[in-house]
Order: structure tokens, then sequence, then C-alpha cells
């Protein structure tokens, strides 16, 4: 029997000497890049041989025996794994889709749309230039956004209650301007 001499720990040979741990530890790579790459690890398959060898080498140095050494390689293997894919559903990198397979939805409008609220506007443009003075006026003060307070200090109104009898009044004829419907095709609708 080899008893390890106290001079060097067991694992590490004299000079001139192979080292066995060294081939038992290339062994072991060969069969973890192996069955990594059959596991879909694909091209990481040699970066997780070398991660659990350096494993292996940092934290169980006193083992040297194949016996010992493969099964253990093989667990830290398993849970690098797990941990690897773990990390890949967090990612969302299972669920990824090709973008040139499927682009991503425009944030712009389709050109049906953009054409339908050109049309609008224009309507709206032609009912607004049809309408009195001070509708016009009150409409332009809106779009700016000012409230019903400021429109009313805007005209001298005496209550509040008269702006909202204008704004409705001025609603009702741009309604009547437009043909009597919002939407010119189906007549449904209100702005």
């Amino acid at each position: 029997m080899d008893y390890p001499r106290p001079d060097r720990p067991p694992h590490q040979p004299l000079q001139g000497e192979p080292d066995p741990r060294a081939a038992i530890l290339a062994r072991i790579r060969e069969r973890i890049v192996a069955f990594a790459a059959s596991r879909s690890a694909g091209a990481s398959a040699e970066d997780l041989a070398q991660e659990v060898l350096m494993l292996i080498h940092e934290k169980y140095g006193h083992l040297d025996r194949l016996e010992d050494l493969l099964p253990l390689a093989f667990q830290i293997l398993r849970f690098k794994l797990m941990a690897q894919r773990r990390k890949a559903a967090r990612r969302g990198e299972y669920d990824a889709v090709d973008v040139h397979e499927f682009p991503p939805p425009s944030d712009a409008p389709d050109p049906a749309t953009v054409l339908e609220r050109k049309e609008l506007l224009t309507r709206l443009m032609g009912g607004i230039g049809r309408l009195g003075e001070r509708c016009r006026e009150l409409f332009r003060l809106k779009l700016e956004g000012r409230g019903f307070s400021d429109i009313q200090q805007h005209f001298g109104a005496a209550n509040l209650n008269t702006v909202y009898t204008w704004d409705h009044r001025c609603r009702q004829q741009l309604l009547e301007a437009l043909g009597g419907s919002w939407d010119a095709a189906t007549g449904r609708g209100r702005p």
C-alpha cells in the first residue's frame, strides 16, 4: 500500500512523476463535456466543464480517486445545469421569439386609422369654420387646455353656468354643421 509522504499533499506528484489526479480529471472533463452537450447546454458545455473542474480543484482537492470524483463531478454538473435553466427562465430566454420571424408591433397607427383621423380633422375644421366667432374662440381656448373658469374670465361672463351653456350650444351647432353625426361613415359616437 502507498502511504502519502508527510512532506507533500497526497495529490501532488514528485518531480518527474506523472500526476494521476490530472489524468483522472482529464477523463472526467471529457465525460462532463459530453454529458452537458447532450443535455442541451450546447456551446456552454465547455464552460460548465471548466466551472465544475475549478470547483473540484478548490473545494475537493483532498479527493484523488476516480470513484470519488466522478459522482461528485456529475452532481455538481447537474446543479450547474439546473441553475443555468433557472437563470434562462428568469430572463425569458425560453419564451423568446426571433424578431425577424415575428417583428414587434409598431406603435405607429395603421394607414387606415391615419386616413380616418385626417378626414375627421378636415370635417371638424370645415365645421368649426362655419360657426360664429364666439364658438370658434371657445373651441380654440378649450384646445389650448384652458378650463371653464379661465374661459369665463376670458369672455367676461358673469356666471360659470353661462360658459357651460355656450359650450353645449356650440357643440350642437358643430354637430349640425357636420351633418348630424360625428362619424361620417356610421353616424355614431361623440368626440
